[in-house]
């Protein structure tokens, strides 16, 4: 039976079946969360009876901490929610739908993948009023709208997917203790970052920390400079032109976005073991330089994730912490941030589907997350103070304060491409083939597969 909430004199009184109630991890009503929003869609939504089901890519602690969220819908619904995952999950899910049988909710980091499901005729359009609830509820909200649209079998562009929990990739990590001992400030803006390179050098150490080794996968750390560079030297549209090679990458905005990467990768003395050594580092030992005594370098350019690679009893926070990789000032582009994330959409749609489309709009789909970890969120009406992690509610600043989101662009390019001649490509320019040359040959490869 759907259970009843009950508000009175300012609390939250929670008459609850025993077995939905016992998987509740925060008691409803207590602590800082918005249960206000949790009160208004238990009291709009009766889906007694309802199953509905949930197809991801989280798995382990991801399972455990999504599974957590989805008691709350559960308790506030009367619906059995119903969650898999599979270690290829991409694959599995273009089978279930090629079968017949999909989940009623998908979920996938792949915005490419997600596109061609869409034209196939595989989405169905979220409900009416979402695009224009997520343009003000999120912060950089047409960004994530337009993250979300792609064209229908019929060409015409809708809004069919839901982005939740997010990444976040344009960070510098530093140790503060290195930086008081040198008398450095955090740079607010890419012209302070690019003085701060120098007086490093004239006070004779190395600025950078720079490994672009990854086995296979060699090359792509180098992308993520190249995005973030792009995002801060041309504008969000031309971006997104790049990204679908409505300009090509022998473009001069593009060209120039390597060359800003070169700035720092190809200058001996701003990268320790000079610029020869850029693309023989693994990206998993580049940070390590922070923490040498004395320092080999003052900064690492790197996401969210790259704390899983330092030293062991590094505290994030304390021995290492992390800035906003700035924009230029000079270019009045905003703050722009890149990153990556999870996009959730109708594969076969039902009102349990619809009302979970509402149920993320809720601060409380958000917050339940947060208060456990590994959660970022560019929902504006969330009480940031429930983030467990003071770590991720600083990155999660980040998000909120950015005037425009970019999804990974490698991501976003054919394979070929974007996990292909982009990351050659950037290993050649690491050892010294022009800009020119390297875009000439990554789009020759993308012209072979038009």
């Amino acid at each position: 039976m759907k259970k009843t909430l009950l508000v009175s004199a300012g609390a939250l009184a929670f008459l609850a079946n025993g077995a939905f109630a016992q998987d509740l991890l925060f008691p409803v009503g207590e602590g800082g969360f918005h249960w206000d929003s949790y009160a208004a869609f238990d009291a709009a939504y009766d889906l007694d009876g309802e199953t509905l089901t949930v197809f991801g890519p989280w798995r382990g602690d991801d399972q455990v901490q999504v599974e957590a969220m989805l008691a709350y819908f559960e308790a506030a619904t009367g619906a059995t929610v119903v969650y898999s995952s599979s270690e290829s999950y991409e694959q599995q899910i273009v089978i279930d739908l090629e079968g017949g049988s999909p989940a009623n909710i998908s979920v996938l980091p792949q915005p490419g993948l997600i596109g061609q499901l869409v034209a196939q005729g595989f989405v169905t359009p979220l409900p009416a009023g979402t695009a224009e609830w997520m343009t003000e509820n999120y912060a950089a909200g047409p960004s994530w709208v337009s993250l979300g649209t792609y064209a229908g079998p019929d060409g015409t562009p809708a809004f069919y997917a839901f982005p939740y929990k997010a990444d976040v990739k344009s960070l510098v990590w530093y140790s503060p203790e290195n930086f008081e001992d040198a008398g450095y400030e955090v740079p607010a803006t890419m012209e302070e970052l690019l003085a701060l390179n120098d007086q490093i050098v004239a006070d004779g150490a190395t600025p950078w920390c720079i490994g672009l080794g990854s086995g296979g996968a060699t090359g792509w750390p180098a992308t993520d400079w190249v995005e973030d560079l792009m995002l801060r030297t041309a504008t969000p549209e031309q971006y997104d032109q790049w990204v679908t090679n409505e300009i090509p990458f022998t473009d001069p905005v593009v060209i120039n976005a390597i060359n800003e990467f070169g700035v720092f990768a190809r200058n001996d003395a701003y990268v320790a073991g000079g610029a020869g050594a850029v693309a023989t580092t693994d990206f998993r030992d580049s940070p390590k330089g922070l923490f040498a005594s004395p320092p080999q370098c003052y900064m690492h350019h790197q996401a969210s994730f790259i704390p899983a690679f330092f030293p062991d009893g590094t505290v994030v926070g304390q021995d290492a912490d992390f800035f906003y990789f700035p924009a230029f000032a000079a270019m009045d582009l905003g703050t722009p941030v890149l990153g990556a994330g999870t996009l959730a959409f109708i594969t076969k749609d039902s009102p349990a589907a619809q009302a979970f489309i509402a149920w993320l709009q809720t601060p409380i789909a958000h917050e339940v997350w947060m208060a456990q970890k590994g959660f970022l969120t560019p929902h504006t009406g969330v009480n940031t103070a429930m983030f467990s992690d003071p770590t991720l509610g600083k990155m999660n600043d980040i998000l909120l304060n950015a005037t425009t989101f970019r999804f990974d662009a490698s991501d976003l390019m054919p394979g070929g491409v974007g996990a292909g001649s982009f990351w050659t490509g950037m290993v050649d320019f690491a050892g010294g083939k022009s800009a020119e040359d390297v875009a000439a040959e990554i789009q020759a490869s993308w012209d072979a597969l038009k």
